[in-house]
């Protein structure tokens, strides 16, 4: 959909909130449409420590067993998706809440046994975005998403997905006219960690490859090149800057630009 933007809204930059809140509600009243794709890692975290709940990580993704998958459900599509909402129309914007489960938004499976119900996004269903985009509402979307692809009897009905491969199927379905990661570093940085202003896709992929690219940036970096696939600006900014995200939209104030 032309002039929309898909904002992945990592946990890192909620202490940022405030101006990133206000930015969004700027950039509506502007005319753009906007699809904010959220996380909240930290609060789930925080929330498990509260019930006893011990917390496990392979290769930098949670484990996440029934009883995690419940916190975690109650703490994303609950706790964290509303207080975005609320701040958004508190602050005179318009938005609604949803997962990746409503609409069927999102239909995913198991992404490795090993890893407990954490799942890889299949499909994405974007009639619920267009409608709400449509009517003038910004979707603010939680990660949880439908487990329905592969599904037997003795699993749930849905499980839970990182948002930033949400973001870019997203960004893909909709032929976004922008993906913006916000994240709490200033760009993509070289091996002597100087910020790369921009990057091509086959550049990425190599310092993926040759881990340079490490870590929880791997699947914002996989996220950006889907999106290259419709056409979609990618870019990687820094989310909490106060402002950033109307400095990005406004001039590209730092961050990396991936292109083609």
């Amino acid at each position: 959909m032309k002039d929309t933007i898909i904002i992945r809204l990592g946990g890192s930059t909620f202490g940022s909130g405030d101006t990133t809140i206000e930015d969004i509600v700027t950039l509506q009243k502007q005319g753009k449409s906007i699809v904010v794709i959220h996380g909240g890692g930290n609060t789930c975290t925080e929330w498990l420590k509260r019930l006893n709940i011990k917390t496990q990580f392979v290769r930098g993704e949670r484990v996440t067993d029934q009883p995690s998958l419940e916190v975690v459900t109650a703490v994303l599509s609950g706790l964290v998706n509303k207080e975005l909402v609320s701040a958004i129309n508190i602050k005179g914007g318009k938005a609604v809440g949803i997962s990746g489960v409503d609409g069927l938004l999102i239909e995913s499976k198991i992404k490795d046994k090993e890893m407990g119900y954490v799942g890889t996004v299949e499909k994405v269903n974007p009639a619920v975005l267009e409608v709400l985009l449509q009517a003038g509402f910004i979707p603010v979307v939680s990660p949880i998403s439908l487990l329905s692809v592969g599904r037997t009897a003795d699993l749930p009905m849905f499980i839970n997905v990182n948002g930033d491969p949400i973001g870019g199927e997203i960004a893909v379905a909709l032929k976004a006219e922008r993906l913006i990661v916000l994240t709490d570093v200033d760009g993509i940085k070289d091996k002597s960690g100087h910020i790369i202003s921009n990057i091509t896709k086959a550049e990425a992929e190599s310092m993926v490859y040759s881990g340079v690219i490490s870590g929880g940036m791997i699947p914002k970096i996989n996220a950006c090149l889907r999106a290259l696939s419709t056409g979609t600006v990618s870019r990687i900014i820094n989310g909490t800057k106060p402002h950033a995200l109307l400095g990005e939209i406004n001039n590209r104030q730092g961050g990396t630009t991936i292109s083609k």
